[in-house]
């Protein structure tokens, strides 16, 4: 909320104004926190996706079977550390062998952690959130979801985009999934100027674990093991 006034008639300081003024230390304090507990995690994957999705269902066994390949070839993994997609991605960390973060959300319906992280850290704000996904990612993997997926995807190809930040992997994976929403950039942003045509490189479109990996390796000249 905003308020014009530091004071009201009587003298007193308007407690929305100290309010807004709190919330910036708090604010603060939770990037600090963030930096302190990811400053060591090394190179990651952040992997996003429907907080929906069950165990079983191929979209998660295709999430687990990901994050299992990229840690087994020296990356760690970051998710959202919740439910579905995400608990898939950690999941699939654990078993790999490498560093399993989730970077937890605290909602008004309680979101709980999933039993397979080994690095959890939570944030009331999800900017903050957001700006750590970014910060210590190397890439990022998109997973059919929704609107939380397409946030997270969409700020980090604006942030590309707009030179930001360096250019690095950003990837769909389900090509069936997400070639509704790829055609709608093509056929309604590209011809109505609302992006440029060199735009739709920024991002890559594949279907497997292999491929995923494939594009991470490629862009960092990582050989293949």
């Amino acid at each position: 909320m905003h308020s014009n006034n530091k004071k009201l008639p009587n003298g007193h300081v308007d407690a929305l104004f100290i309010e807004d003024s709190w919330r910036v230390f708090r604010i603060i304090s939770e990037f600090v926190e963030g930096f302190e507990e990811l400053s060591q995690v090394g190179d990651c994957v952040s992997i996003f996706g429907s907080a929906r999705t069950p165990a079983g269902h191929p979209e998660y066994e295709l999430a687990r079977s990901i994050a299992k390949q990229l840690v087994q070839n020296n990356f760690n993994i970051i998710t959202g550390g919740g439910p579905g997609i995400m608990e898939a991605a950690n999941r699939g960390a654990q078993e790999g062998g490498g560093l399993s973060i989730g970077l937890n959300i605290e909602l008004p319906h309680e979101q709980k952690p999933n039993p397979y992280i080994d690095k959890l850290v939570s944030f009331r704000y999800f900017f903050v959130r957001k700006v750590m996904f970014i910060k210590y990612a190397k890439a990022f993997i998109a997973l059919p979801g929704g609107f939380g997926t397409l946030d997270e995807i969409c700020e980090s190809l604006t942030l590309i985009q707009t030179n930001k930040i360096g250019k690095f992997p950003v990837v769909f994976v389900g090509s069936e999934y997400w070639k509704e929403f790829i055609s709608w950039l093509k056929d309604k942003l590209i011809p109505g100027n609302k992006i440029s045509p060199e735009d739709m490189l920024l991002f890559k479109v594949v279907d497997t674990a292999e491929e995923v990996l494939e594009i991470i390796q490629h862009f960092y000249r990582i050989p293949s093991k």
